[in-house]
């Protein structure tokens, strides 16, 4: 047994020591998942100007991060479809805790943090029916799982938190299986949607598309201050079809769908990979790797710019306008034109960028 005195002290002293913050992990702006030329995987921290903070490996190849709202902590999850996902400490390197996802689930590949940072909530497929599953994990009881709620959707990828904990999560629609690899096995009957969950699962929202767009995948988001969200979509018909990859959307009204001229729409190859606003949520982009394209758009106007950049995909919010990564180690800054930012030799930056 402790002596009560030296318990006491034990209290006291934990609560006397320092909390670090992502000031001390070199106050990045930006996490990105990439590769170097040597094939290694990593997870960098990139600064306002481009400078690299820091450079952690990866254990296999990496696809976007969740980053604790104020511990220099993030989660890495593994390129669906995964089974794990690493809890890193950026200030050390050091991998804390290795997330598994239960028998009979996967992730896909995002995550996002409630309840000031406390819990972590993973998007998850339930292998056997297909259904959506949002994973519950305590990071004071070290990452213990404590629970799932129902995503209200197939497939569902990136995932989104309020100030005031509600989920949005984007239900992709496409049932896959470990067994099949990424194959998708449902596009006939595909029903994507935007989900507005409540912590306890309570399905508070939700927007579906009219049917002659039930193909176009809702996979990636972001939220603008006022609470606007965005949804970047991948269209799984003819990849001619110039259908519409983004959506605006806010709480209790329909949707909205922008798109550019012909010509650039079909240029985007049915294919959105990342979304962002700016800070002043004035303007939103996606981005096109498959096109070698970003789509600027006002919010107001609906007003569009388009911007060629080879193997573009990351995309986050930057102090001015917004910042974007590429296939061929490039980081750079998207105002009227695209400005270089960085440079990073024999790196690939993988599909997002993730803003603190």
């Amino acid at each position: 047994m402790i002596p009560r005195r030296a318990f006491l002290g034990s209290l006291l002293a934990a609560a006397s020591a320092p909390r670090l913050s992502w000031a001390d992990a070199g106050d990045p702006a930006w996490l990105g998942a990439a590769r170097d030329s040597s094939g290694a995987y990593l997870l960098i921290g990139l600064a306002q100007d481009g400078a690299e903070r820091f450079r952690i490996p990866l254990p296999t190849r990496g696809h976007a991060a969740a980053a604790h709202p104020t511990a220099p902590e993030a989660v890495a999850f593994a390129r669906r479809p995964g089974a794990f996902a690493l809890v890193i400490d950026c200030v050390s390197g050091a991998v804390t805790h290795r997330l598994q996802s239960p028998q009979g689930r996967h992730f896909y590949g995002h995550g996002a943090f409630i309840a000031g940072g406390d819990i972590l909530c993973t998007t998850e497929n339930e292998i056997e029916s297909g259904a959506g599953r949002i994973g519950l994990w305590s990071r004071k009881r070290g990452y213990e799982r404590i629970g799932e709620i129902a995503s209200h959707g197939i497939g569902p990828h990136e995932i989104l938190s309020t100030p005031d904990d509600v989920l949005i999560v984007a239900n992709g629609g496409i049932r896959t299986h470990p067994d099949h690899g990424r194959d998708k096995l449902n596009v006939p009957e595909m029903r994507p949607s935007l989900a507005y969950v409540a912590p306890d699962g309570t399905l508070l929202e939700e927007v579906v598309l009219e049917e002659d767009l039930h193909l176009n995948s809702i996979r990636h988001l972001a939220r603008a201050a006022d609470g606007t969200v965005a949804f970047a979509m991948q269209w799984q018909g003819d990849v001619s079809d110039p259908v519409p990859l983004l959506g605006l959307h806010k709480r209790g009204a329909a949707p909205r769908l922008l798109s550019a001229d012909l010509a650039e729409q079909m240029a985007m190859q049915g294919y959105a990979g990342s979304v962002a606003f700016s800070r002043t949520g004035a303007d939103v982009a996606i981005t096109s790797p498959r096109g070698g394209r970003v789509h600027r758009f006002n919010v107001g106007s609906d007003a569009v710019q388009s911007l060629t950049r080879a193997d573009v995909c990351g995309l986050a919010p930057a102090a001015r306008g917004l910042v974007a990564t590429d296939g061929l180690g490039g980081v750079i800054r998207l105002s009227t034109s695209v400005e270089p930012l960085a440079s990073f030799s024999g790196l690939s930056w993988d599909n997002h960028l993730v803003a603190l």
